[in-house]
C-alpha cells in the first residue's frame, strides 16, 4: 500500500508541475499591449511609463506590468517608483543675497559687477563694475550665494519688504563661476491683500540641478524689491525624485457654486494639480481636499492662490498647486467666492504624479511589448540592485532607452485575445479538476485499503 500511495503522490506532484507550466503568463493574459522601441546599448533598457499607459493598469502598485519578447516570453524587470511621502525630507538653507545695481538708462541685460570671494568660493562683496551716480542707480536684481549647498536645488523661497506688494516676475540664471550663466526659466511670486487677509506666494520651483550661484533679474521696466530673506530647498542626489508626468484634462462636476469635484481613473499619489483659468483677470484663493472613496470623509490637502491677470500687456498666470502626494481618487476644490470665482463653466483639471521608471533585461529576440491590465497576476518585479549587477545611479543613467512607439494608441487587446484568455482559463479549470479528482481517487483507494481486513497468517 505504501508503494502505491507513493506512486500516486508522485503523479499528483507531476500534475502540479504541469499545471504550473501551463499557467505561465502570456501577453494574452493582459488587457493592454503596447509595442516598444529600443535605442542605445543593452541588454538593459529603461522606460519612463507615460501616464496614458499607466492608467491602463488594473493594480495601483503596477503589479500587473510586464515586458514580453517576440516569442511571448516574460522579461526580468524592475520598477523605480517614488512619491513625495517616500522621498527624504528636503533641506532648507538660508543663503546670502547681494544687490545688483545698474544706471537707469543702462541697456545691459545684466549689470556688470566686481566680486570678492573667499578661498572656498563664498561671496564676500559684490559691487557695480562702473561708477554710478548717486540717486540714478536702479536695483535690477539679486545675486544669491549657494556655494555652501552641494545638492541639487529644488525650490527658491523669497521674502521682501511690504513696500512692493503685488506681483513680482524675474528671470533665474545659474552659474558655477560667475562668468557663464545658464537660464533656469522665470520666477513669479506675489503678495496681495484680499478681504482683509494677506495672501502670499513666495515659492518658485527650480529644475533640480546643482549651482554655486543664482542670479535673479527683474525686467528693465521694473525695479526689484528689497529682499528680507532668501532660502533654497535642496535634496541629496540619491533622493532626487523622478520627474512629474501630467494627465490629460479632466472635467469637473459641481453641486454648488464655488465647489468642484474631479473623479480620477484610479487611486494615485497626486503631487501637483493644474486648474484651467479661461477668463482673464481671475483671482481665486482656494482649498483642495481629497479622498480614496466617495464613502470616506474629505481630507485637506493644501491651499493657495490661483490667478490670471494682465500686466503690461502680458498674462501673469499662477494655476498650479502642490500637494503632499497622498493617494486619492477624488479631488475637491473650494473657491473663495469673494474673489469673483472661476466663471460659469466648471474648470478642467490636470494632475501630476511621479514618473515610474521600468528597467528590463532584454532576453530573446525583439520586438518587445509592454503589457498591463490584469487584476489577478502577482507582482514579479525585482529590486534594481538584483536586476543590474554593481547597480549605481550613474550606471542607470547610461542604460539603453525604451519608449512607447509614437502614434500608437493604447487600447485593450482584441476579442480574439479575450477568447484566447478564456480558453486558457478553461484549460486551467480542467487541470484543476483533474488534480482534484486524482486526490479524491487516492483518498478513496487509501480508505479502501485501510478497511480491508488483514489476511490470516
Amino acid at each position: 500500500m505504501s508503494q502505491k500511495l507513493s506512486l500516486g503522490w508522485l503523479g499528483v506532484v507531476a500534475l502540479g508541475v504541469t499545471l504550473s507550466a501551463g499557467a505561465q503568463e502570456k501577453p494574452a493574459d493582459f488587457s493592454t499591449q503596447v509595442p516598444l522601441s529600443i535605442s542605445g546599448e543593452g541588454p538593459w533598457y529603461r522606460l519612463e511609463l507615460p501616464m496614458s499607459v499607466q492608467l491602463n493598469a488594473r493594480q495601483t502598485d503596477l503589479a500587473d506590468v510586464r515586458v514580453f519578447n517576440a516569442a511571448g516570453e516574460p522579461q526580468a524587470y524592475a520598477l523605480a517608483r517614488e512619491s513625495a511621502q517616500a522621498s527624504e525630507k528636503p533641506v532648507l538653507t538660508d543663503v546670502k543675497w547681494f544687490p545688483l545695481y545698474a544706471s537707469a538708462d543702462s541697456t545691459e541685460r545684466a549689470p556688470s559687477v566686481k566680486v570678492r570671494s573667499s578661498g572656498d568660493g563664498t561671496l564676500v562683496e559684490v559691487q557695480p563694475a562702473g561708477q554710478l551716480e548717486a540717486g540714478e542707480e536702479v536695483l535690477r536684481g539679486w545675486l544669491l550665494d549657494a556655494s555652501g549647498i552641494k545638492a541639487p536645488l529644488q525650490q527658491l523661497i523669497l521674502d521682501w519688504t511690504s513696500e512692493r506688494d503685488g506681483f513680482q516676475r524675474f528671470t533665474i540664471e545659474a552659474s558655477d563661476d560667475l562668468q557663464h550663466w545658464q537660464s533656469w526659466g522665470e520666477g513669479q511670486v506675489a503678495r496681495l491683500t484680499f478681504a482683509d487677509e494677506r495672501v502670499e506666494q513666495r515659492e518658485v520651483g527650480l529644475p533640480g540641478q546643482s549651482a554655486r550661484y543664482l542670479r535673479l533679474l527683474w525686467n528693465t521696466a521694473q525695479s526689484a524689491p528689497v529682499l528680507t530673506s532668501a532660502q533654497l530647498e535642496s535634496a541629496s542626489g540619491r533622493s532626487l525624485p523622478l520627474p512629474l508626468v501630467w494627465s490629460q484634462p479632466l472635467g469637473a462636476s459641481s453641486a454648488k457654486a464655488g465647489e468642484y469635484i474631479w473623479q480620477l481613473p484610479t487611486g494615485l499619489n497626486v503631487e501637483r494639480i493644474q486648474i484651467e483659468l479661461d477668463q482673464a483677470n481671475s483671482l481665486a484663493p482656494v482649498t483642495v481636499s481629497g479622498r480614496r472613496e466617495s464613502s470616506l470623509p474629505w481630507r485637506p490637502l493644501g491651499s493657495g492662490l490661483l490667478y490670471r491677470l494682465t500686466q503690461n500687456g502680458q498674462d501673469v498666470v499662477q494655476n498650479e498647486l502642490q500637494l503632499a502626494g497622498q493617494t486619492v481618487q477624488q479631488l475637491k476644490l473650494v473657491v473663495d467666492e469673494r474673489g469673483g470665482g472661476l466663471g460659469a463653466q466648471a474648470p478642467t483639471l490636470k494632475f501630476a504624479v511621479r514618473s515610474t521608471l521600468l528597467v528590463f533585461l532584454a532576453r530573446g529576440e525583439g520586438p518587445y511589448t509592454l503589457a498591463l491590465g490584469s487584476a489577478t497576476v502577482k507582482a514579479a518585479n525585482l529590486p534594481l540592485s538584483t536586476l543590474i549587477p554593481d547597480y549605481s545611479a550613474q550606471k542607470l543613467a547610461a542604460l539603453g532607452k525604451a519608449s512607447v512607439d509614437a502614434g500608437v494608441v493604447v487600447v485593450p487587446t482584441s476579442t480574439v485575445t479575450t477568447a484566447a484568455t478564456a480558453a486558457t482559463d478553461w484549460k486551467k479549470f480542467g487541470l484543476w479538476a483533474v488534480l482534484l479528482l486524482s486526490v479524491v481517487f487516492l483518498a478513496a483507494m487509501a480508505f479502501s485499503l485501510l478497511r480491508k481486513p488483514p489476511a490470516n497468517s
